[in-house]
């Protein structure tokens, strides 16, 4: 009988041991897969949805409120005249393939992306900086033609991490960088799978492996969080479902704000989207709250410019393109347009631009234009509108960070160019006074607003779904990343 109760003893430590062990694993739903695992090559945000502050990682990086902290450069100096900066780098960081990150990998990873034939999404990233140089392992110089304030936020940006020379070439397929997670693998159409590394150089996360699974249709993200198929959904794309999932104590809503400026963008270099007059027709057409209310369950903010309302420097500009149906048709008159035009709506697959759409293309027809639906998907959407430029209206949302300066590029794909903002953001990377900053985005942000270069719709809230028991999921989303370093599961 002793013996018995002894036995049974040890039987209910063990399963106290078992029930008390942390979950070391989590499965993130995504609706996007990315093309690729390359942030250096690629546009799409789901790459750094997966990657960012995981796998790879800068000089520097955002934090989980966008403040800007240091990842592989641990500190920096500034020149008296702004024209160098020196950075002090990490020592004892390796690459997942073992071998040792020094400034020589900075160097190359700088040098490819301003290389003329860069494949690089961001490249006016790099714009000013004239020479980066290993002083030695450790330490690396960027020299600078101008002062340019901006450049600790550009270098944390996905598009800025750090790769190998050794590695850079196979990083689409089998990423290798200097993050605490490594690439485990990536089943085609179903999910990515990564895993904790245990050689890491910082503090090493609570997970021990972390799965994103792509499911594109609301209904069945619904279904698979329910079903506890998925532990969290970040950016869930069905927020009708988000009351229902309120009201159930197995799971939390984690509403934020993100960098996503909805936006439908107009071909500038195209008739007749090159006349200002039709431009704001189209936005005076729009009301923006019945997108919000119609296609976002409410969950959105108004905006008149492509500038996010939790910055800052953030100007209310929505009543420059208030919601004025018989204004737009005079406006559509005066362009030459009595009867309207027909055009195009291309529209990738996130239902922020799908449902939205409808609501647009119905708001368009009331005035006269008369808008073609065509959805694509976000491989056919990069190649034909973004990268070729083949289209007339679309609807995306635009999710980096302080991203104005898009407007400054005359080979950008809406094809707005303007010679006043590419000035402005001279005056804007010049400066490191956050008075003058302030003022010249908002001057920026005007611009953009006066001339119309884009209907701007709402920026995206951040509305997502977790298991109750998950911890350190980020609330706001500062960059188009799910940073999984500080998750983990309550004890």
């Amino acid at each position: 009988m002793k013996r018995l109760s002894l036995a049974l003893a040890g039987c209910l430590m063990v399963l106290a041991g078992a029930a008390a062990a942390q979950r070391s694993d989590i499965t993130i739903g995504m609706q996007l897969e990315p093309p690729n695992l390359d942030p250096t090559a690629g546009a799409a945000a789901a790459i750094d949805e997966v990657v960012y502050a995981n796998v790879f990682e800068g000089l520097t990086r955002f934090g989980p409120d966008g403040e800007v902290l240091p990842a592989l450069a641990e500190s920096w100096e500034i020149a008296p005249d702004g024209l160098s900066w020196v950075f002090n780098l990490r020592e004892g960081v390796s690459f997942h393939d073992g071998l040792p990150f020094t400034a020589e990998d900075v160097v190359f990873s700088f040098d490819r992306a301003m290389a003329e034939g860069s494949t690089n999404a961001q490249k006016q990233l790099f714009d000013g900086i004239n020479e980066v140089t290993a002083i030695d392992d450790t330490t690396l110089e960027i020299g600078l033609d101008v002062p340019k304030g901006s450049l600790l936020s550009n270098l944390a940006w996905g598009d800025a991490v750090i790769v190998s020379p050794a590695s850079a070439e196979g990083n689409a397929t089998n990423p290798i960088g200097t993050g605490p997670f490594r690439f485990s693998q990536w089943v085609q159409g179903d999910r990515i799978e990564l895993v904790r590394n245990e050689e890491y150089w910082g503090e090493k996360p609570a997970l021990g492996k972390v799965t994103f699974k792509f499911i594109s249709d609301p209904t069945a993200a619904f279904a698979a969080m329910m079903a506890g198929d998925l532990d969290a959904f970040p950016v869930f794309p069905a927020p009708e479902n988000l009351a229902q999932f309120e009201a159930d104590p197995r799971f939390s809503v984690i509403v934020g704000s993100t960098e996503g400026e909805t936006i439908l963008a107009m071909n500038n270099a195209r008739p007749p989207f090159d006349d200002i007059r039709v431009r704001r027709a189209v936005a005076h057409a729009i009301d923006r709250q019945a997108v919000i209310d119609g296609a976002m369950f409410g969950y959105g903010t108004p905006i008149g410019s492509h500038f996010a309302p939790h910055n800052p420097a953030y100007e209310d500009l929505t009543a420059k393109s208030a919601y004025d149906p018989e204004l737009s048709r005079a406006l559509l008159a005066e362009a030459g347009h009595p009867e309207g035009f027909s055009t195009t709506l291309t529209l990738p697959p996130p239902s922020y631009a799908r449902r939205g759409g409808e609501i647009v293309a119905s708001q368009l027809r009331a005035v006269g234009i008369e808008v073609e639906i065509v959805n694509v998907e976000w491989a056919q959407w990069l190649e034909q509108v973004f990268t070729s430029k083949d289209f007339g209206l679309t609807i995306v949302s635009h999710t980096e960070p302080m991203d104005i300066g898009i407007y400054a590029r005359k080979d950008y794909y809406f094809g707005n160019d303007d010679p006043v903002m590419r000035a402005l953001m001279l005056g804007l990377d010049a400066t490191s006074d956050e008075t003058e900053r302030t003022a010249i985005l908002r001057a920026a942000q005007e611009r953009v607003a006066d001339q119309q270069v884009n209907a701007f719709l709402f920026q995206l809230a951040k509305s997502g779904v977790a298991d109750a028991r998950i911890e350190g999921l980020w609330a706001n989303m500062p960059t188009q990343a799910n940073d999984m370093t500080g998750v983990h599961w309550k004890e």
